[in-house]
């Protein structure tokens, strides 16, 4: 028997999960919606025979899992009308933008037949497994903290354009939408994070998103996590995560490429000339889901594991300038 997965929200993440939910063996699409006529074509266009439903409720009508990749500011309905109806709930992150908001929505989720998940990618991903063996081998000798790097020329970038919403402060941005990943990395594997610096700026216009991020946050045992985030100036992307150990430091590049260096040039840890990364990635998380479904143990980011980096993003984009950096 399959698991029925239906998807709420077709943009370039509801798009992307179609195409790996076909083609992975365990799953098969019962229900698709978007609001915007744009998105649900080229939904036809990536599978001319999907089941676009006339509504969010009849998407979701006959699934097992119920994908949310809208934005936050109606998945919190849609998570609820899922959970209601004994379905799984598998969210985009964030978890939302409202953490009052977001701790009622816990709360009533707390009810429902099965923990919801959130859709961190990493957290199945050969990366994640990679860095996990070698932490656990103490391959890394002392962990000594992370450093969160990213560079965009211009945010959103060229092929999240479509998603516009992405472009304002009041849902969007590149610190929920991807430092959020790295924070969920960080408290993985060191601990809960607690902030103690942060400095945004801004532009001009009060309605749109964050230019660049500057925030240092630490585990309670006092290791650091630093975040520099810059958009501007005419470069490649750059999306880093380095967790430095005193013997030898693995870095994460466009999330799944891991590296490692012991002092000497970076050297690739993985080898990928047989599989695709995200591909990879995206695989192995719905066999997660699978998982989950199934009731057995799972790798996949917990919905309070979601709140709590929610609540460090939103805290960072208000700013702390008091604080000791």
């Amino acid at each position: 028997m399959k698991h029925k997965f239906a998807i709420i929200g077709l943009g370039i993440m509801g798009r992307r999960m179609l195409e790996n939910v076909m083609r992975h063996p365990e799953f098969e699409v019962c229900g698709l919606w978007d609001p915007s006529a744009d998105a649900v074509a080229k939904t036809r266009s990536v599978s001319p025979s999907a089941p676009i439903a006339p509504s969010a409720q009849a998407a979701m009508q006959e699934a097992d899992v119920v994908y949310l990749a809208c934005p936050p500011g109606p998945r919190k309905t849609y998570a609820l009308e899922a959970a209601a109806n004994g379905q799984g709930v598998f969210m985009e992150k964030p978890l939302g933008t409202d953490n009052a908001q977001s701790r009622d929505l816990l709360q009533q989720l707390g009810k429902a037949r099965l923990p919801s998940v959130v859709n961190f990618t990493q957290a199945a991903s050969r990366g994640f497994e990679e860095l996990s063996r070698a932490i656990h081998a103490q391959e890394l000798g002392e962990l000594l903290g992370i450093d969160i790097v990213v560079n965009y020329p211009a945010w959103p970038r060229a092929w999240q354009k479509e998603a516009d919403w992405l472009r304002f402060r009041h849902e969007g941005g590149y610190t929920r939408e991807v430092i959020s990943h790295f924070l969920f990395l960080a408290g993985r594997f060191l601990g809960p994070l607690t902030l103690q610096h942060a400095s945004p700026r801004y532009p001009q216009d009060p309605k749109l998103c964050e230019l660049d991020m500057l925030a240092r946050l630490t585990t309670a045992g006092g290791l650091p996590v630093t975040v520099l985030g810059t958009t501007g100036g005419m470069q490649p992307d750059r999306q880093e995560v380095t967790v430095r150990g005193s013997r030898m430091s693995y870095q994460f590049r466009e999330f799944y490429q891991l590296w490692r260096s012991d002092g000497g040039a970076w050297q690739e840890a993985l080898d990928w000339t047989q599989e695709d990364p995200r591909t990879s990635a995206l695989q192995r998380q719905l066999s997660e889901v699978s998982r989950w479904l199934s009731g057995h143990a799972h790798k996949l980011a917990t919905a309070h594991e979601a709140l709590a980096v929610q609540e460090l993003v939103e805290a960072m984009l208000v700013g702390h300038p008091n604080a000791q950096p």
